[in-house]
């Protein structure tokens, strides 16, 4: 294919315009929406007048994602339950040059993004993430470079503030899926509790579409009871599977051949657990059901498995 063939050329930048979305819009499906989108518009674009594709093709992905997130906002405040973004699975460990890129995937930092307004989140996304220049940022925003700016502060101070980018080392995350794992399978409080923040937090999201929990549980006590006692009974007949989910190692949750839930977590900066987010909802879950069969294990009595995690959608 010819270095000027438009199809040749979208394709290197689909990566990234997939990680782009997914962080704006927080599920895998509308980030796939929004780059077909984008594509389908720059098929149709004078590509000859174009002459910095790369950018053009974020300016109209950005736009697009912030007119469906604008439309989605509706649903999600009549949303039954908790709304969690769509798990994703993520390499167990980026690579040093990948590092900060990979920790705005944790479940904690998106939920923080959704406080903010849809441009501001774009904004912030693109100059801090992706390293995108304030002047194209306002280009894609459409925007003045001065007001761009000043989103971008407000949101950063927001983020910064909430300290949800923090990913603790591999061996303390692993501790705490081996306690957890422990209160599933064996009933062991004292293990999950010594591994908690004393405000840790619980939600699941069901979407209304299967039975749980539709409040969020507050504080050590509610937490534990309810992982060693109501979980250890619903999934009795499960497996949990260790699996890097949004750049932090969590569970895919198995049975009967099916994907029925995700775990995954949130850390302080003393490497105990913050929160914990269950992801029940099945039309968040279809993307797992066939990537990490077979690449995972039973993890039983805190027994840790090898992964071979699938590439991450950057």
């Amino acid at each position: 294919m010819s270095q000027t063939d438009p199809a040749e050329a979208f394709e290197r930048q689909r990566e990234r315009l997939l990680g782009i979305a997914y962080r704006i819009l927080g599920t895998r499906a509308d980030a796939e929406d929004a780059v077909q989108d984008t594509y389908v518009r720059w098929q149709a674009a004078d590509r000859g007048a174009i002459a910095d594709p790369g950018a053009w093709l974020t300016t109209t992905c950005t736009r697009r994602c912030i007119d469906l997130l604008q439309s989605a906002h509706q649903s999600r405040v009549d949303y039954v339950g908790a709304w969690l973004p769509e798990p994703l699975e993520t390499p167990d460990e980026s690579p040093p040059d990948q590092a900060e890129l990979a920790t705005s995937l944790t479940t904690a930092f998106l939920l923080l993004l959704e406080r903010l307004t849809p441009k501001e989140r774009a904004a912030y996304l693109l100059h801090e993430i992706f390293e995108v220049p304030y002047p194209e940022v306002a280009r894609s925003l459409d925007m003045e470079e001065p007001a761009c700016r000043k989103l971008v502060s407000r949101a950063k101070a927001n983020v910064d503030r909430a300290k949800v980018r923090y990913v603790p080392p591999r061996g303390r995350q692993d501790e705490l899926l081996a306690a957890f794992s422990a209160a599933v399978v064996r009933g062991d409080a004292a293990g999950l509790a010594a591994v908690l923040s004393a405000d840790i937090q619980l939600a699941v999201d069901s979407g209304g579409k299967v039975a749980a929990l539709r409040e969020v549980l507050q504080g050590k006590e509610q937490v534990v009871d309810f992982v060693a006692r109501a979980l250890r009974g619903y999934w009795s007949g499960a497996w949990l599977e260790a699996t890097p989910l949004n750049g932090l190692r969590g569970f895919v949750v198995r049975e009967n051949g099916g994907v029925i839930a995700t775990v995954s977590f949130a850390f302080d900066e003393e490497d105990r657990a913050t929160r914990v987010f269950i992801v029940r909802n099945p039309e968040k879950l279809g993307g797992l059901a066939a990537s990490s069969a077979g690449r995972c294990v039973e993890l039983t009595d805190g027994v840790e498995p090898a992964i071979e995690p699938p590439p991450i959608k950057r």
